[in-house]
């Protein structure tokens, strides 16, 4: 398995096959080392630099009815919300006096993309020098040319599976794999700094399916990749499945960040949620970037994509000071700048 680690280090492919097995039967003495390979491959690109985005979660009302998803459309006990523009700019203006260069608006899907247009436009008039990240599903190439004209920089759009039956088997027939994957492809045309990302122990998930997303991000190249394990809700049709492993995460940032080096690679808010230091140990198997809240405090506790989000200490604006020690714990170092991502467009 070390051998097979060195070889993907290298920038040699593997086999299905091979990197099935690997995730089967990896222990921690493979796991270490798997880290210790990704740290290398992160410090021949970015260093030891950490780089900080400003989360706003800028509402939790959603059309989509997505089986893993805690507001998903079908749940009637979520108490929802929607940040006006004006909320959304003064939690921009409160994370720019904090130093943040980038903001990271992120929400359920809603046909609203008028009013977002505007609202990226004036963040940019407001500050030029900052980077603006979209995480707001699925829309027509339309639509994110006029998001893009507007001026954001970066979007997210996590794919959930690179396997088309196995996407259907986590999504209602409403959504479709073959829209989502041209999301993707769309954004990425347009130029668009492009995130991808899925859960890890995802219900009906099989190594075979994670080591296929291992393929999948190296033939699509993206600029960063957002995975955490899955966390169940107790009001989804997938409340009586077990979290994700931890352990397999970290195995699959370590992967990703061997085969990937130039990737840009959260240490994601359900990693922290699911191990007390999940930041810390993110950074440890090679992740390098961390998103803390930036969201009014009034609604953090509302965007409850799984049970016990964590919102507050570290994960918040507020807790920088203990986010920096984390970081620090880590081998590392905070870098408040856009730290935009090296992997090159194509």
């Amino acid at each position: 398995m070390k051998r097979l680690i060195d070889n993907l280090y290298k920038g040699e492919g593997a086999e299905l096959s091979a990197l099935t097995a690997l995730l089967s039967g990896f222990d921690d003495e493979i796991r270490s080392y798997a880290a210790k390979k990704a740290v290398d491959a992160r410090s021949e690109t970015y260093g030891n630099k950490v780089y900080l985005r400003g989360l706003i979660e800028i509402g939790n009302v959603c059309k989509n009815d997505c089986f893993y998803c805690g507001i998903r459309k079908s749940n009637k006990n979520v108490s929802r919300y929607s940040l006006s523009a004006d909320e959304i700019l003064s939690a921009c203006e409160k994370g720019y006096k904090l130093g943040f260069s980038t903001f990271v608006l992120q929400g359920g899907e809603v046909d609203n993309d008028e009013e977002m247009v505007k609202t990226v436009g004036r963040i940019k008039a407001l500050y030029p020098a900052c980077a603006v990240t979209l995480s707001l599903g699925e829309k027509s190439r339309d639509t994110y040319k006029r998001y893009k004209d507007a001026g954001a920089d970066r979007y997210l759009l996590r794919h959930e599976t690179c396997n088309k039956e196995h996407y259907g088997k986590i999504h209602p027939d409403s959504l479709s794999y073959d829209n989502r994957i041209r999301c993707l492809y769309d954004l990425k045309d347009l130029g668009f700094q492009v995130g991808c990302g899925f859960m890890v122990g995802s219900p009906y998930q099989t190594d075979e399916h994670l080591a296929s997303e291992l393929l999948f991000i190296k033939e699509f190249k993206p600029h960063m990749v957002g995975i955490g394990p899955f966390l169940p809700h107790k009001d989804t049709p997938f409340n009586s499945f077990g979290a994700g492993s931890v352990e397999k995460t970290l195995m699959m940032l370590s992967l990703i960040r061997i085969m990937n080096k130039n990737v840009l690679l959260p240490a994601t808010t359900a990693l922290a949620t699911a191990l007390g230091d999940g930041r810390i140990e993110g950074i440890r198997a090679g992740a390098n970037v961390v998103m803390p809240n930036l969201s009014p405090s009034s609604v953090r506790d509302k965007y409850t994509l799984y049970d016990n989000k964590v919102h507050s200490g570290a994960e918040s604006a507020e807790g920088l000071e203990m986010l920096r020690k984390c970081v620090k714990e880590a081998g590392c170092t905070i870098d408040m700048g856009r730290g935009d991502s090296l992997v090159k467009g194509e």
